[in-house]
């Protein structure tokens, strides 16, 4: 069972002593470091369309964001499941800013019917698409082809037989990397990883994997390829869930055997020129959900999370890691949170020490697996997010949501006053922090009979929202109306609702109305 917003034991002790303490003597919430990196967006969702179905894969050129998964069809924002569904048989492709829905609309049927990998060429004028399917439109192919970006249309000269599910996918100028449960194209033996031309040719590059590749990431100027998957075997050489090979050959250059322990596999690979990143999801105890740094270079571990909770995709951005997974339990990494029995969805990172960013836009796990988000992409400034869930920061939204740049319109939410002691000529109010998802430190604004009284910052988190308290020196046998409201510097809270206060003429009198 999932246990949400418990109360902690300081919001429902009864102890005089905790009930009169001081702000001065409260733990703070941790703050966000000054050295870290800004986020690039806020943690408001832009309106969005939805799928009937998991989004696997995100990817993105020359404006538009392409989507590929399970789904029969795609329906406008705010559409409830059923209502207003428009056609889109496991694809889809929007506008990255505006978020409309683009004609462009190849259906992918056949096979399994799933498309599970998309990359675009460097130049973006090609998508690459891979998955189960027999079928784009009606031309028949094998679980792999592409299209131009320009009119939408499907290439003749790249439609590899592939023999079973592509699963991820990465390009560069000369050649297309597959990755996948299959273990033949064209006809030849290639153990779920294969090379070919753009044209479609296979290249020599050859490398025997035992079981399915679920990440590839190229790294051309090093002239490695980065693996990650189910394996354990590579070439005859163990190879535990990530391997380095040469991407011309397909060699070994590198193991990391120490990286990941048994019952853990590499769901994703990214990169920013000059470090790789590894999201893992493992199964049972003592295993690695989390992320891993490692330096492009000399393949050597910069830095090793410690959150549970099975890493779908990581995706670096303007100097900010960014992840999707439904993390929980990261007591021990720089800025993370405790178990608390509750997930957090979507994460951003400081790529130099993992340090977990005041950034908690969420969603819940959804339908499928009930794994949340699973997949990212950048476009124009906007970031994508793809997956099986079916809820954004507590609203319905299936499958796809995105947030921009700002302007940031979320305010916190107004704390509840209460009296926590008075005598004749003072009164002692207490509140508990709020939190904001994208903001840590808070301002919070008390009121007095309409009167500003007191001005107080705190920073805080969903997880550590301290006591905060105020003593308002007032003449007793007077009558008093207090509000409180909490801005984030932009947008503000409504006020509370008024608590009435009966000052006492002598110890004992009248107390909250």
């Amino acid at each position: 069972m999932r246990l949400r917003n418990l109360p902690s034991r300081a919001a429902t002790s009864a102890v005089a002593a905790t009930l009169l303490c001081s702000a001065a003597l409260l733990q703070p919430a941790p703050a966000t470091a000054a050295g870290d990196p800004r986020t690039s967006f806020t943690a408001d969702p832009l309106t969005t369309w939805q799928t009937n179905g998991i989004v696997w894969s995100l990817a993105s050129a020359h404006g538009v964001v392409y989507v590929g998964g399970t789904f029969d069809a795609v329906r406008p924002p705010g559409a409830a499941p059923g209502e207003r569904e428009v056609p889109r048989r496991n694809f889809a492709a929007f506008d990255a800013v505006t978020g409309a829905l683009l004609p462009c609309a190849p259906s992918f049927t056949g096979g399994e019917a799933t498309v599970r990998a998309l990359r675009t060429s460097p130049d973006g004028r090609v998508l690459y698409v891979g998955g189960s399917f027999s079928r784009v439109g009606s031309a028949g192919v094998a679980s792999a082809v592409a299209l131009n970006t320009a009119d939408c249309s499907l290439r003749a000269d790249f439609r590899p037989a592939v023999s079973a599910t592509v699963r991820a996918i990465d390009v560069t100028d000369r050649t297309v990397y597959l990755g996948g449960d299959f273990r033949r194209v064209d006809g030849r033996t290639r153990q779920r990883i294969a090379a070919l031309t753009p044209g479609g040719e296979l290249r020599p590059f050859r490398a025997d994997v035992d079981a399915p590749v679920r990440a590839l990431s190229v790294a051309p100027s090093h002239g490695k390829l980065y693996a990650g998957g189910d394996f354990e075997w590579v070439n005859g050489r163990r190879a535990h869930s990530l391997v380095a090979l040469d991407s011309a050959g397909g060699a070994i250059e590198r193991t990391f055997p120490d990286w990941l322990p048994p019952r853990s596999s590499v769901k994703s690979i990214a990169q920013d020129g000059s470090r790789f990143y590894v999201g893992a999801e493992g199964h049972g105890e003592g295993v690695f959900d989390g992320r891993i740094a490692g330096r492009l270079d000399d393949d050597r571990m910069v830095w090793k999370d410690t959150c549970h909770g099975a890493t779908q995709a990581v995706l670096p951005y303007q100097g900010v890691l960014y992840s999707a997974s439904h993390a929980h339990d990261c007591g021990e990494t720089p800025g993370g949170f405790p178990e608390r029995h509750d997930r957090q969805h979507l994460l951003a990172q400081s790529p130099g020490d993992s340090r977990i960013l005041h950034w908690f836009p969420d969603t819940d796990e959804g339908t499928g697996e009930q794994i949340g988000p699973r997949a990212l992409t950048v476009a124009r400034g906007v970031l994508w997010v793809g997956g099986e869930f079916t809820k954004v920061n507590d609203e319905p939204q299936q499958a796809l949501t995105r947030f921009g740049p700002g302007p940031d319109t979320g305010a916190p939410k107004v704390p509840a006053l209460t009296l926590a002691a008075q005598r004749p000529g003072r009164v002692t109010l207490r509140w508990k922090a709020s939190w904001d998802r994208d903001d840590a430190s808070l301002t919070y604004l008390l009121y007095r009979d309409g009167r500003l009284i007191s001005r107080q910052k705190q920073s805080s988190t969903y997880w550590n929202r301290p006591l905060m308290s105020h003593t308002d020196s007032v003449a007793a046998g007077t009558r008093h109306q207090y509000r409180i409201e909490v801005t984030d510097g932009t947008n503000t809270s409504r006020k509370s609702p008024p608590l009435r206060v009966s000052v006492p003429v002598q110890a004992g009198g009248d107390s909250a109305q």
